[in-house]
């Protein structure tokens, strides 16, 4: 059956437009009694209202999201940015803005930010939660004033946050532990790259590759867990100290997006070469790395689709009242050469050149 207007419903209800305007949208001044008749009509019509038109109607924008996230690493949240606001003016006719608060790194993302956020009058918030603990009690005083919060990337999980939407991390340190046993001949030494042990993700891949490198593959022997703190220099430089400290290592986990200092540690080393290396995600600078060798495989966590989702749940739930799930996991995709110019940021910079190539 063709969905009615709200022309012919108020016409079979006997009542005004601006009735079956209040009882469709829950407003007050009618009786319970035409409340309950109008609405059976429209279920009965299979009459959606169009969000666009009351938007128009009441003149202001219908949902405004908060936006806290790092600026560095740009890698990987230019891309999560990018997906934000993409899919914000994907449904710009819907009254959707974007009230935008970055901070320079994932350990400025604490608590403060999220208060000063919910007290802009946001309707919901999208975060990067550095510190959990921190945060958390942020997060349950905006949930508590109705503010919907969705952690991206990292997890605040004691909190009362709406959602999370990211890439199992200690499935992604498994995954990572699973493809380096198959690099490595058993019994052999790794040695992580993360940024913080604070933050949930960094945390739960590192417990992840441990406990799957250590027990499942060979009886691997996990060596040292590094704490670069998003640093180039201090990634550098503790990469550097490790090759020197443990002569017998062979492989190496760059959990974060950080991993272009370790490729120079390694490029540099006498005998950098024979170092299997796994990182994360995947952005232009780090394909020469990948070519050459230095890079064994990758995994990818898909940032422009976790700001996507992100804002299109929230644009779901706020228009059409559709449930917000408590976690929305992402499924980590393996990196090689051979696939590597399947994936987006691959593939713009294939677009960039080929532009540039017709222009001369």
């Amino acid at each position: 059956m063709q969905r009615a207007g709200i022309h012919k419903i108020a016409k079979l209800a006997g009542v005004s437009i601006g009735t079956v305007d209040r009882a469709l949208h829950g407003r007050a001044g009618i009786s319970d009694a035409t409340r309950k008749k109008v609405l059976a009509i429209a279920a009965k019509m299979q009459y959606r209202p169009n969000p666009a038109a009351r938007i128009l109607a009441v003149g202001r924008p219908h949902l405004r999201i908060g936006v806290c996230i790092p600026q560095e690493i740009h890698f990987f949240y230019d891309q999560m940015r990018a997906g934000i606001f993409d899919e914000a003016e994907r449904t710009h006719g819907l009254g959707v803005e974007v009230v935008y608060r970055p901070v320079r790194n994932l350990g400025d993302v604490r608590g403060a930010r999220v208060a000063e956020l919910a007290a802009e009058k946001v309707n919901a918030i999208v975060v990067v939660p550095g510190d959990p603990k921190s945060v958390t009690p942020a997060i349950n005083a905006a949930e508590r004033q109705g503010v919907r919060v969705i952690c991206l990337t990292t997890d605040a999980p004691r909190s009362r946050r709406s959602s999370v939407v990211c890439v199992d991390p200690e499935l992604n340190g498994r995954l990572a532990a699973e493809l380096m046993a198959k690099f490595l001949s058993p019994g052999s030494q790794a040695a992580v790259v993360t940024g913080m042990l604070t933050a949930e993700e960094h945390r739960l891949k590192a417990k992840g590759f441990r406990e799957g490198f250590e027990r499942d593959f060979g009886h691997g022997k996990m060596v040292e867990i590094l704490e670069a703190h998003e640093s180039e220099v201090e990634s550098y430089n503790k990469t550097r100290r490790l090759l020197k400290q443990y002569p017998a290592l062979e492989g190496i986990y760059v959990s974060t997006v950080n991993s272009l200092p370790v490729c120079k540690a390694l490029h540099e080393a006498p005998d950098g070469a024979r170092i299997k290396l796994i990182t994360t995600d995947v952005f232009p600078e780090i394909l020469p790395h990948f070519r050459r060798g230095t890079i064994g495989a990758s995994i990818y966590q898909d940032p422009y689709l976790q700001g996507q989702t992100a804002v299109r749940m929230l644009v779901d739930h706020w228009l059409h009242n559709t449930p917000i799930p408590a976690g929305h996991y992402l499924n980590p995709v393996v990196v090689l050469r051979t696939n590597l110019h399947l994936f987006r940021e691959v593939q713009a910079v294939n677009k960039s050149k080929k532009t540039a190539g017709t222009t001369k």
